[in-house]
């Protein structure tokens, strides 16, 4: 590993993207599982709930930070360019970025803002539930293992 900040850089990018892929996994194993068994008008009613409560300063300066962190993992490795670690550094952020924060935005968040415009009793909510549920899992296990991907290689960049 290069001297000057990339060790310390590393090691904060393990933890923020570990602990993202925490949430993401307990999400897609755990709640996600849940709410499916619910009743479809139920399941809709808990998940805007959840989705209500998750732009919380707690969630966001952790979901926010990690993204900002790998950005300026990426911008200071790319600039300064060490001898050794700089690919995986690189590749770390870029997981992170495109496959945890960018899938967030571009599939999980469109999915969000389309349940929170249904009422859970409605026709149109029940019949879009379980197409939410299975798309919005699917992209959740996406960001869940770019974000154990980024936690390893930036893992890997400290040998």
């Amino acid at each position: 590993m290069a001297e000057g900040p990339y060790p310390m850089l590393a090691l904060l990018g393990v933890l923020a993207t570990g602990l993202m892929a925490g949430v993401f996994c307990a999400f897609s194993v755990l709640v996600m599982r849940g709410l499916a068994a619910l009743p479809p008008a139920q399941g809709v009613a808990a998940m805007r709930a959840i989705n209500s409560s998750a732009i919380t300063p707690a969630f966001m300066a952790l979901f926010l930070g990690s993204a900002g962190l790998c950005a300026g993992i990426a911008v200071v490795t790319f600039l300064l360019w060490p001898d050794e670690g700089r690919i995986p550094l690189l590749l770390g952020s870029a997981l992170y970025l495109v496959g945890a924060f960018g899938v967030t935005v571009t599939a999980n968040v469109p999915r969000n803002e389309a349940l929170r415009k249904l009422e859970p009793d409605t026709p149109e909510a029940v019949t879009y539930w379980p197409t939410y549920v299975r798309e919005w899992t699917r992209w959740n296990h996406v960001r869940a293992i770019a974000s154990v991907a980024a936690a390893i290689v930036y893992a890997l960049a400290l040998l």
